[in-house]
């Protein structure tokens, strides 16, 4: 039985996982800014946390520390999106999303390995995107962030050679979830209102063809109970997880944009 703080656990993949974990017989500390949202199960501890608030982390993640008494691994799940262009985008929401998908994901890790780095051992998987290699159009902070993530999990990785806390950049293609639903849309721009029409119509499509949370689910099991996982994994469909990300590493950033904007009808 592994003790296991998750971010996001009140919906989509932190769902997913969270109740996996628990049905595995593991102990779960889920978050969610909201509690209400937090399905009522034995071995699962729902801890408020709000991202978007230091203070909130850092008191959600020793308290739920406190009544653990120790973690054996932290996902780092929890996320947020928003979609519009990017010359329009206002710092006030490009600061809102490294907040939510960077800094306060950041600062759990931070809080995780020193207690992980004491006890000598620990697991930290941290849900970035394959959009940090293949960006969405008309998401430009979501694939900043997420990219900006995946830098400095590798970072770490780099850093922690000879450590027992490993550390996991797990890069989700197109899983099928609510996440849609809670993106938040900026139609300002009427020069761009057909490309964004596109963009969002294949966005949907491809999210109700895209395989089920539980798949993201069940990598996660075996990270956790494997002694070397890999630094780096992408779950999905057989052409976004491995097809694309393989060709597109092979070619110029001319053709990478090319087939992009094929791919998305812009």
């Amino acid at each position: 039985m592994k003790r296991v703080f998750v971010t996001g656990a009140s919906s989509g993949i932190g769902l997913a996982i969270a109740k996996s974990l628990v049905t595995q017989g593991h102990e779960v500390w889920g978050t969610s800014r909201n509690l209400d949202r937090i399905p009522k199960m034995p071995r699962w501890h729902p801890v408020r946390l709000d991202l978007s608030d230091p203070l909130s982390v850092q008191e959600a993640f020793d308290a739920a520390l406190a009544e653990a008494g120790s973690f054996d691994v932290l996902i780092n799940n929890a996320g947020a999106g928003h979609f519009g262009s990017a010359e329009l985008l206002s710092m006030e929401t490009i600061v809102s999303q490294f907040q939510i998908l960077v800094f306060g994901q950041i600062q759990l890790m931070q809080l995780a390995l020193r207690h992980m780095q004491g006890r000598g051992d620990g697991l930290i998987i941290n849900v970035t995107s394959l959009a940090s290699r293949l960006p969405v159009p008309f998401m430009a902070a979501y694939n900043a962030a997420k990219a900006a993530l995946a830098a400095f999990t590798m970072s770490i990785q780099l850093e922690l050679t000879d450590s027992r806390v490993h550390i996991v950049d797990l890069q989700p293609a197109d899983i099928c979830t609510e996440f849609n639903q809670g993106v938040i849309k900026d139609n300002a721009d009427q020069r761009c209102d057909t490309k964004l029409a596109k963009t969002w119509k294949i966005i949907e499509r491809n999210m109700k063809k895209a395989p089920s949370p539980d798949l993201v689910a069940r990598h996660v099991l075996k990270l956790i109970n494997t002694v070397h996982p890999p630094p780096r994994i992408t779950v999905g469909d057989a052409f976004q997880s491995k097809i694309a990300p393989l060709i597109f590493r092979f070619l110029p950033q001319r053709v990478r944009l090319w087939g992009l904007r094929r791919y998305y009808e812009i």
